[in-house]
């Protein structure tokens, strides 16, 4: 075992997890929506990254496949997550129709600024209540433990700093997009294609996709 060996872990264990979560999804299109805002980033950066350390840290420790043998409370949840992306997906239907744009002194929408409360309490809903990453639990402490023991946190640590990686990315590099975003049109085009992701995600999960 050398040094190279640990640096091999980690660098798998970060494009695995890079792999798991750089996709168009719910949590990814609330923290992109909430970059271009410019509301609460960093806290919402924090919370996605260390639920992402919590759920790696499981699956490390084997807790994957406690919920791969536990079916019936992936099926609640599954439920319950789905009921909440679809109703995630028709308030963002509700925003398409009423566009907002972004003025040079900050956000402006047709409504009050997203509290930290609330910004908080939403991406905790869509990182817990989706069933999908206790799978990705259970993918990657399979593939943790087939590093050994003396390399499964190297594993672990590296999906960990690619998960913070993106987050981080994703949130403060949308600012970047905010002069594109200062137009209603271009929230409507957002806020509809979150709709649609919202209520396709929420289907599929109901439907057991």
């Amino acid at each position: 075992m050398n040094l190279t060996d640990f640096f091999h872990s980690a660098g798998l264990g970060m494009a695995t997890g890079l792999a798991l979560i750089v996709a168009i999804g719910a949590q990814n299109a609330f923290v992109l929506r909430q970059g271009i805002r410019g509301e609460h980033i960093v806290p919402v950066v924090a919370v996605c990254a260390l639920s992402d350390a919590v759920l790696i840290a499981a699956g490390v420790l084997g807790t994957g496949a406690l919920i791969t043998a536990a079916p019936d409370a992936v099926v609640v949840l599954r439920y319950v997550g789905a009921a909440f992306l679809v109703t995630y997906g028709v308030m963002a239907a509700r925003r398409a129709l009423r566009p907002q744009s972004l003025k040079s002194e900050g956000p402006v929408h047709d409504g009050a600024k997203r509290s930290l409360t609330a910004a908080v309490t939403t991406v905790l809903a869509l990182t817990w209540l989706n069933p999908h990453v206790y799978l990705d639990i259970a993918l990657l402490g399979s593939i943790a433990s087939a590093q050994g023991a003396q390399l499964q946190w190297w594993f672990g640590a590296g999906a960990m700093l690619g998960s913070i990686v993106w987050f981080a990315s994703l949130g403060f590099g949308a600012r970047y997009l905010r002069g594109f975003f200062a137009r209603p049109l271009s929230w409507r085009f957002l806020d509809g294609g979150i709709a649609v992701t919202m209520v396709a995600l929420g289907t599929g999960l109901a439907l057991g996709a």
